[in-house]
């Protein structure tokens, strides 16, 4: 991998360093891609992915906004407390919801893994998105990226990342130059409040 001292603001997060824990309500596995505050008894923000092998309820995280995407498998309906059904499928949208709210997900056609973002409200702001075209991610204080690459391989301002890996794109100094994106990405933008 890249020498990431040459290259400031960007982190790389190599699948192998990533962390599997169990979920907060023990129904299942998440593999964190990054949090922050890291180590800390409250995120403000967290990316992982879910496995999710059979029907089930989702953790409550209150104060939490929440988004979710199909990584692989077929996907599953979401049943949001107070929200109308939401068929979340692979290669579809992003889908947000309340940490607040009880929330069950029933398969079809089997086991999904689930690209999740979480982030305290009132602190952080999240955007989820699945790209497999060029663009482009801008650089200001308060924004930070989450770059997952889902399929292939990907160079990002001189950092090479393979399936798996993770880089996150942090604000440098006096630098709001736009980063080159391209590859199977799925990206989050977080914006601190």
């Amino acid at each position: 991998m890249s020498d990431l001292t040459s290259h400031p603001g960007i982190v790389l997060v190599p699948r192998a360093a990533q962390r599997r824990v169990r979920w907060k309500n023990d129904g299942g596995w998440t593999t964190e891609l990054a949090v922050r505050p890291e180590g800390a008894s409250e995120f403000d923000w967290r990316v992982s992915i879910a496995e999710v092998d059979v029907d089930c309820t989702f953790s409550h995280f209150p104060g939490v906004d929440r988004s979710i995407l199909v990584l692989a498998g077929a996907g599953f309906d979401l049943h949001v407390d107070g929200e109308a059904p939401a068929h979340l499928r692979l290669g579809g949208p992003a889908h947000a919801f309340s940490g607040d709210r009880g929330a069950t997900c029933t398969l079809v056609g089997g086991p999904t893994r689930d690209f999740n973002v979480m982030t305290r409200r009132g602190r952080v702001r999240h955007a989820l998105t699945r790209s497999q075209a060029p663009t482009s991610a801008e650089r200001r204080p308060g924004l930070v990226w989450v770059v997952y690459v889902a399929g292939g391989e990907t160079t990002v301002a001189g950092v090479s990342a393979a399936a798996g890996d993770c880089l996150i794109l942090e604000h440098v100094p006096g630098d709001t130059s736009p980063v080159a994106l391209a590859g199977d990405l799925v990206l989050v933008r977080l914006e601190i409040l």
